[in-house]
């Protein structure tokens, strides 16, 4: 039985053939209430603490934010390539203290003091209990080898690693929740979904919206047939522009300009030594080889670490495997998409190495039972989809937003899935709210992950779905490297027409590394 199956048992045998009551209250009674380590009670118990032993890996990032919302557990490990940037981010705790304090003191309801005040405890306790004990390592390999009471893995690395780390955790048995999007092929999401199966664990995506009570309203108002058939759905992003750059060319040695020579020598003298050599030395605390991990060989360079990777083709997937999780997450669930039979995607020129500064892809989805096809299309880079003229004077959110146009009227949402409302506005304020049909999760999208692999109830959004979404959203992907529109078997996981195409599916792995 599997720590994310098992059921509460009340006097269940340990492996020394003594029961766990006797055994806790002979502990108890001896020295005091003693917290037992899982690897002593054996798989499918817990521990008196109740708590699970996450390890981090990629924490300079997102992965930070993951584990101020799981430190109510045991953090005890972390890893990261860059322990320079990684510390950084850590020092920057007491500031975020700080910021979330004024946030409390300006919240307006019950419920967001509450979840600020979560989010300040969670902090605290990262900052003050966990990073002073929790083992550090920089190869997630030897974390996993030597630290055998890790439990579960949050995984926040750059998408290329995210299939490698998850796949080499859950054969040892650890529940991951990984970031999105899930991974960069589409062979390796397929492949995360079969072992999550066969491992039956507690697996989680990070698109935290999935989890909240707006994404389920949004669902519920299609379900009820509050816009009638819906057979087209736009969405869109203003990523990349003012978070990272993209339609940019690789890297040539750097120049100087006689300007520079009036202000900085010692800088300048830097870069003329940079440029003598064409290279940029890997800093102290980054192994810039353990960054590559599975992709090809780049020689080190500022433009691609820390965050801007997620442009460059060989380790990120762009606007859409950056927000696509949120985004088209909805509709895929509202409409049970399912595989679209064709994409086909437009941009700004892309040179292969750096994603484009805007895209627009076009997908069809057939019919799915009494549900008609849809047309669904994705705008990133600041472009826009016209604006329905049921908003009148208001602008769409230049953030970026979903869609839906339905034969009855439509229904627009920001990112994330919030702010429902039904358009015309007299339809929204005649409908009203619509019949609750889903449960609402009160706990974080990372704390749902920690109650199901305790055996409480089920993740919001586990590989089995994540996979498929994440799969449309590489699509996307690889549509733009093929140039030209592509026909999808999804049930074979094959273009049929360009057939080379089929070659953007999966990635053929650097040396030294597979799944």
């Amino acid at each position: 039985m599997t720590a994310g199956n098992r059921t509460r048992q009340k006097d269940t045998p340990t492996p020394a053939g003594v029961s766990r009551r006797k055994f806790v209250a002979t502990m108890a009674g001896g020295a005091g209430l003693t917290i037992i380590p899982r690897n002593v009670l054996g798989r499918g118990f817990t521990a008196p603490s109740d708590l699970l032993n996450i390890a981090g890996v990629g924490v300079g990032g997102k992965g930070r934010s993951n584990l101020i919302s799981l430190a109510s557990q045991n953090i005890v490990a972390l890893c990261d390539v860059d322990w320079g940037y990684a510390a950084q981010g850590f020092d920057r705790l007491g500031a975020e203290i700080q910021r979330q304090q004024s946030r409390l003191e300006q919240a307006r309801t019950d419920e967001e003091r509450r979840r600020v005040s979560e989010q300040i405890a969670g902090a605290r306790r990262l900052k003050d209990e966990h990073l002073p004990k929790a083992k550090r390592y920089q190869d997630y390999r030897k974390m996993l080898e030597e630290q055998k009471d890790i439990d579960a893995v949050l995984i926040a690395t750059p998408d290329h690693t995210h299939a490698i780390i998850a796949t080499a955790a859950m054969a040892l048995g650890k529940h991951v929740y990984v970031q999105k999007p899930l991974a960069w092929s589409v062979h390796e999401v397929r492949e995360l979904a079969k072992k999550a199966k066969e491992k039956k664990l507690a697996t989680q995506m990070g698109n935290q919206g999935h989890s909240s009570d707006d994404a389920r309203r949004v669902n519920e108002y299609v379900w009820s047939g509050a816009i009638g058939e819906v057979r087209e759905v736009r969405v869109w992003t203003n990523r990349p522009l003012a978070y990272w750059p993209q339609g940019i060319p690789r890297p040539e040695p750097m120049k100087t300009s006689p300007n520079e020579l009036l202000w900085d020598m010692p800088a300048v003298m830097t870069r003329l030594a940079n440029a003598m050599t064409g290279t940029y030395p890997v800093p102290d605390s980054l192994s810039w080889d353990l960054f590559l991990g599975p992709a090809p060989s780049v020689e080190y360079h500022p433009v691609y670490h820390p965050f801007n990777w997620r442009g460059w083709a060989d380790w990120g997937v762009g606007a859409i495997g950056d927000m696509g999780a949120h985004l088209i997450d909805h509709p895929f669930w509202a409409l049970d998409l399912g595989y679209p039979t064709s994409v086909e995607t437009v941009s700004t020129p892309f040179n292969k190495a750096c994603y484009p500064m805007a895209t627009t892809t076009y997908y069809e989805f057939p019919a799915r039972g009494s549900m008609p096809p849809v047309k669904l299309t994705w705008y990133d880079g600041g472009l826009l989809p016209p604006k329905p003229e049921e908003l009148g004077n208001e602008p769409l959110s230049a953030d970026g937003g979903v869609l839906f146009v339905g034969s009855k009227g439509k229904l627009l949402h920001d990112t994330y899935g919030y702010n429902p409302r039904l358009l015309p506005k007299s339809l929204h304020e005649s409908y009203g709210t619509p019949p609750q049909k889903l449960p609402r999760i009160a706990a974080t999208h990372e704390m749902n992950w920690v109650e199901a692999a305790k055996g409480n109830g089920e993740t919001s959004c586990p590989f089995e779905y994540a996979a498929r979404l994440t799969e449309v959203m590489l699509l996307g992907v690889v549509a733009l490297r093929a140039g030209t529109k592509i026909y999808y078997d999804g049930a074979n996981m094959r273009v049929t027409n360009p057939s080379q195409a089929n070659d953007f599916l999966r990635r053929d792995y650097r040396q030294g590394w597979s799944l």
